[in-house]
């Protein structure tokens, strides 16, 4: 999922991956950037070709009953016709290129399934307006997305019988989701269960939570002890310059554009979550650790860093953190980032707080910081009712059925995931040194993109393979229980 910006980053390495944000894009304050973003070249995708559906506004609504363009792909390579399984891969907080070719495309071809994916509404092409007022953005919630994919299904469903000249017949149907995706896939199952036979959960942020300290307290965990103390004391070097000479410290990061020093500061927290995140640990501790062992200015090593992987290779934008950048409601191509934002305002915050003591981030980025940042960015009135989404959704004590929940032992997100087992909702963590968010899907590590989801590059392959073998066992047996009954779920 990237605040998983699940929690912002639309432009995530927008060379090399597809859709946030999400996760998020779930990067962290860009949520859980969901390695989204695509890119054509090479086999990095399954198709890229966009189909269109009428996709109803306000599901709702008794007596509103406009209509929008919502995009959607269709990978038909391996389906076996006419009644092989319909694999429903959701898009999540930022732009849907196309589908990815991760570990779904070795799933597709051992279950001989048809592919399909649906753009999340408002990301991407699948805008209802032509502005992302706050005003227009009343109809983004993960309710109305959650009833889009039921409305999509049943459409998509219905096209293919009369393309087969059939009527009333269900294909075995199976939901997968990253970060904020995974999310929404547990919840497409709970909410919508006679549409499914099951969903893949993996890194789901299905928790809304206030002050997510467990957040950094993950980094603290996964970088260790070294590391962990030239993060610490990288960020209090910060804190004293930018008390003494802020301009001069910006300017080392290339971050002048950021006026509010709590931007700054979550730009730079950002910064390091995302070599955890993602399973690069060694990008980021390496040569911090060293720099502090030769009594080097850690500060200066860290902006190289930041500049030369989190910005350079990884492709994110420094205006992705700048609350001007938020506040404006024109349609462009960084839009995910307001658009995530405003659903982190609104349903399940995240926000990524320092707990109160040992932490790694600036507590100057607390909770007022966010509160205050959704009401510049929204307005007034704009706050996250993080109690109403977890009294919706079930938090951690989601009450489904038939749902696989992965999680990346080192993934700072999987606080805000299921991580114990409950009957018929099997739960996985992934343990090794760079699995990260959605590692069951991707591989180690996601940047860059791995063909397939390959695990050959994490450092436990076995554990990764081992975790896959139990998600195909369910997932075999929840379809053969579809297919038994004649019915798209049990």
């Amino acid at each position: 999922m990237g605040i998983m910006k699940l929690a912002l980053i639309s432009m995530f390495l927008s060379s090399l991956l597809f859709s946030t944000a999400s996760h998020a894009y779930l990067a962290p304050r860009t949520l859980l950037h969901s390695l989204s973003k695509s890119s054509t070249n090479g086999n990095r995708s399954l198709t890229t070709k966009e189909l269109w559906f009428n996709q109803t506004l306000d599901h709702y609504s008794p007596y509103d009953h406009r209509k929008f363009q919502q995009r959607y792909y269709e990978f038909l390579d391996y389906f076996r016709m006419p009644d092989g399984p319909i694999f429903l891969k959701i898009c999540g907080e930022s732009s849907c290129n196309g589908i990815a070719n991760d570990y779904i495309s070795v799933l597709a071809k051992k279950f001989e399934a048809a592919v399909v994916s649906l753009e999340h509404r408002y990301y991407g092409k699948s805008s209802p307006f032509k502005s992302t007022t706050t005003e227009n953005l009343r109809y983004l919630s993960s309710k109305q997305a959650l009833f889009d994919l039921a409305a999509f299904r049943q459409y998509y469903q219905e096209s293919l019988n009369l393309k087969l000249n059939r009527t009333g017949v269900e294909n075995p149907w199976f939901v997968f989701g990253v970060s904020y995706s995974g999310a929404l896939s547990a919840w497409f199952r709970l909410k919508f269960p006679h549409l499914t036979c099951g969903s893949l959960a993996s890194s789901a942020v299905v928790l809304a939570v206030y002050d997510y300290t467990e957040f950094d307290q993950q980094i603290g965990e996964s970088a260790g002890a070294e590391c962990k103390a030239a993060l610490q004391e990288t960020t209090h070097l910060v804190e004293g310059r930018l008390a003494s000479d802020k301009k001069a410290v910006k300017a080392l990061f290339d971050a002048a554009e950021l006026d509010i020093d709590g931007d700054f500061l979550y730009f730079l927290a950002d910064a390091a979550a995302i070599a955890f995140q993602y399973g690069n640990p060694d990008k980021l501790c390496s040569p911090l650790v060293q720099a502090k062992k030769n009594g080097e200015d850690l500060v200066e090593a860290y902006a190289n860093y930041v500049k030369q992987y989190y910005v350079g290779s990884f492709g994110v934008s420094i205006q992705t953190y700048d609350q001007k950048h938020l506040k404006d409601a024109t349609l462009n191509e960084n839009t995910g980032d307001r658009l995530w934002w405003f659903q982190v305002c609104t349903e399940v915050a995240y926000f990524q707080v320092a707990p109160s003591d040992d932490g790694i981030r600036s507590s100057q980025v607390n909770t007022k910081y966010h509160l205050d940042l959704c009401k510049k960015v929204f307005g007034e009135g704009i706050y996250p009712e993080v109690d109403a989404t977890n009294l919706y959704y079930g938090g951690t004590n989601i009450a489904g059925s038939k749902i696989v929940f992965t999680n990346g032992s080192q993934d700072p997100w999987r606080h805000a995931s299921k991580q114990t087992s409950s009957p018929d909702m099997p739960s996985f963590v992934i343990s090794c040194d760079n699995c990260g968010h959605g590692t069951d899907m991707r591989g180690c590590p996601q940047s860059p993109f791995n063909i397939e989801g390959n695990s050959e590059h994490c450092s436990s392959p076995d554990a990764v393979e081992k975790v896959r073998h139990q998600i195909i066992e369910n997932m075999d047996l929840w379809l053969s229980e579809c297919q038994d009954s004649g019915r798209s779920s049990m």
